[in-house]
């Protein structure tokens, strides 16, 4: 019997190694060139593919020869291989994620735990220690409503009102229409959508806001329909969660942003395996890449 979760990791690992082509083969002259920085980012991608530890992936790797020679790996690495390789690589993940083209984007965040217990072990079940602090990092992230892709990210370790990265997020975007719920709601992050990246916003207003003053630029009423497919972004995040992992294994800040956006370059991969799929059935007749 096929096992088809198998093969679609052997597809994957063939396309994370096509976007690993962006960041240099070897980050030095002097490197042992045992393994290139290429087929160590496919395995911390495969990694969050699996649901696993850098030593459950070089498990699997002594395992599977298939794996093996779609990575064209001629020796196993150790895990230690892998953890220097996410700290040296980290300014360089960041890069992967550069789709800036859509018609339609959605902009929300959410929070991923960083402490292997669970949210009711430390507050509710060990309720009498002083566990009970909700440990979180927190992920802003613009999509395409459309492909389901992940086009830009901000990922903070504190607490932080969502308009503060509104702009951060939207401001390389080539798009037609944004929407977002009523935390990004203000006349700035309307005005920027407008003026700046010459879009509609679609973000609703709350009851202590006031209306666009005098001499501020006004800004038609949200389409209903348009804005009722925010959801979306919400089912991302979910999806994320539960294929990834809601919970963060690094330690220091700098590996978990590592280790979050990697989840989100494996949502994006698992995304364009899907549309190549959907294209090679003849499901998209009038949808084009952007």
């Amino acid at each position: 019997m096929v096992n088809i979760e198998y093969y679609d990791s052997l597809k994957f690992i063939d396309d994370v190694l096509e976007l690993a082509k962006s960041i240099p083969r070897y980050f030095s002259k002097f490197s042992n060139k045992i393994y290139c920085n290429h087929q160590k980012f496919a395995i911390i991608i495969l990694m969050q593919k699996l649901k696993t530890t850098t030593r459950g992936i070089v498990s699997m790797l002594r395992a599977s020869s298939d794996m093996r020679l779609h990575l064209g790996l001629h020796r196993i690495p150790v895990h230690s291989t892998i953890v220097r390789f996410i700290k040296k690589a980290r300014k360089y993940i960041n890069n992967i994620l550069d789709i800036r083209q859509a018609i339609n984007v959605a902009v929300d965040s959410t929070g991923f735990e960083l402490e292997s217990k669970s949210y009711y072990y430390r507050t509710i079940w060990n309720s009498n220690t002083k566990q009970k602090t909700k440990k979180f990092m927190k992920l802003s992230i613009a999509v395409d409503m459309d492909k389901q892709l992940i086009l830009t990210q901000k990922i903070r370790k504190s607490r932080a009102h969502d308009t503060r990265d509104f702009k951060f997020l939207t401001k390389e975007l080539k798009c037609k229409h944004i929407v977002a719920d009523k935390g990004y709601d203000s006349i700035s992050n309307r005005n920027f959508v407008a003026r700046n990246i010459k879009a509609r916003p679609h973000i609703p207003y709350r009851r202590n806001s006031g209306i666009a003053k005098r001499g501020r630029l006004i800004i038609p009423m949200l389409d209903k329909k348009l804005y009722n497919r925010r959801p979306i972004i919400e089912n991302i995040f979910f999806c994320i969660k539960r294929k990834y992992g809601s919970v963060l294994r690094n330690r220091s800040y700098a590996t978990q942003k590592a280790e979050l956006i990697s989840k989100l370059i494996a949502h994006n991969v698992d995304r364009m395996q899907y549309y190549i799929l959907l294209i090679l059935r003849g499901g998209l007749h009038q949808r084009t890449w952007p």
